[in-house]
């Protein structure tokens, strides 16, 4: 077998959890710091040049290219996974499934109530639009923080938080389509959706054509950005065309191949430079007042760090004490608590939310703040446990199902995990 070109073994290493996490916590360290620091008008500035044809409404800020164009392609690759999930992964059982799942709704629905509460009595009802926003958890971020301190943990705590956060990730797409675009326009959507099945007919042809395919969900994108959709949304709709089994006799699925391909540029440059763009706030200043004495901030960062920590926890121990349901080969009730705190890493999906709930900046400065705030508390909480989880002893049973444990083979972080089907629904060996 030939050996990998130098380009090659970069982008697998780009494309590790581990490293595309760093990137964008450094890249988030960066914007806070020069959010704070004398180069605040410059980085304010830097955000505010635009690019793009004014003729077809797409004269954006970089700001919004990062947040609307770039993290298109993050969503494009949730919704290869998403696909794979559903048809070939772990969401193609409902009994694997229903766990997670479960875990997924209930994590989001406590975050979402302790916000409310909390804004309400801390005396801030109008900020009750930004509900949302501690709903989210970072496919990502969470993965790589895993990675780095779970790495000798069974390989069922990436399935389960994989299958937990696509599913939130789902259901936070589908809560930003429905609660927030504005200004619908029917016939750019009915374009757009038109867009991908062309996009869906190309992808399942006998041979891929990119030349075809890459005009194709740029217009795809460019249509539901006019439509008052969030452009986001056409990520995600692109990479449920991609097919999830194997067609034309190919090795390979054509969501693998695909995802092989776009994660290293999704995770070393999409995602960074959208925190670098997202993250960048200033704790005070003209426009943001005391951004450390908003309730939003309070509520956020608590709900984001308690309230996953007790949906998930609370829903799984429900799920598995009063149903037949049980949790993965080699999966214990003790590793929910680092899987609870992992899916407090809002970050992306959370950041992006913020953006949309808010039209005035003191409460979108809050709101960011909080959910760095919020993540930073999960993921310290989080590689604790994780370590502390490592470090004691395992027994036989974890799941409590009554048979001996098989599956306990131990976290691999380099995406080599995913089990395909044929298109016949035989397994891949």
């Amino acid at each position: 077998m030939p050996s990998s070109s130098a380009p090659q073994r970069f982008a697998r290493f780009v494309a590790r959890d581990k490293v595309g996490g760093a990137l964008m916590i450094g890249a988030a360290v960066i914007a806070l710091i020069l959010a704070n620091s004398p180069a605040a008008e410059w980085y304010a500035n830097l955000s505010q040049v635009r690019l793009g044809p004014a003729s077809l409404n797409l004269n954006l800020t970089l700001a919004t290219w990062a947040a609307d164009g770039l993290l298109a392609l993050f969503f494009f690759i949730v919704g290869l996974e998403l696909k794979h999930e559903l048809l070939a992964g772990s969401l193609r059982s409902p009994t694997r499934a229903a766990v997670p799942v479960a875990a997924a709704i209930g994590g989001m629905a406590v975050p979402a109530l302790i916000y409310v509460a909390l804004v309400n009595l801390l005396g801030d009802p109008g900020a009750s639009s930004g509900w949302a926003i501690p709903t989210a958890t970072d496919i990502a971020f969470a993965l790589a923080v895993l990675a780095i301190f779970g790495s000798t943990l069974p390989g069922a705590l990436r399935t389960f938080l994989l299958t937990l956060a696509v599913v939130d990730d789902l259901l936070a797409i589908i809560v930003i389509a429905i609660f927030y675009s504005s200004d619908l326009n029917l016939w750019f959507l009915l374009g757009s959706f038109v867009t991908v099945a062309v996009f869906f007919w190309v992808a399942k042809a006998k041979k891929m054509r990119w030349w075809l395919m890459v005009p194709l969900a740029l217009l795809a994108w460019a249509l539901m950005h006019e439509s008052g959709v969030h452009a986001t949304i056409a990520g995600v709709l692109l990479g449920f065309a991609v097919p999830a089994l194997q067609v034309h006799g190919e090795g390979d699925t054509r969501t693998h191949k695909i995802e092989h391909s776009l994660r290293p540029f999704s995770a070393g440059i999409a995602l960074p430079i959208f925190a670098f763009f997202s993250a960048g706030v200033a704790f005070t200043g003209s426009g943001t007042g005391n951004v450390l004495g908003q309730p939003v901030l309070v509520a956020i960062t608590v709900a984001l760090v308690l309230g996953k920590l007790i949906g998930v926890l609370g829903t799984t121990k429900l799920v598995t004490s009063f149903t037949r349901l049980r949790l993965a080969d080699g999966l214990g009730v003790r590793d929910l608590v680092p899987i609870g705190l992992l899916t407090g890493i809002g970050f992306t999906v959370s950041l992006l939310i913020a953006e949309l709930s808010f039209t005035d900046d003191a409460h979108t400065a809050a709101a960011k703040l909080g959910v760095l705030m919020g993540t930073a508390i999960a993921t310290v909480l989080a590689a604790l446990a994780l370590i502390w989880d490592s470090r004691h002893p395992r027994g036989e049973d974890m799941n409590l199902d009554g048979i001996p444990d098989v599956d306990t083979a131990p976290y691999d972080d380099t995406h080599s995990d995913w089990t395909y089907t044929r298109s016949d629904d035989a397994p891949l060996q």
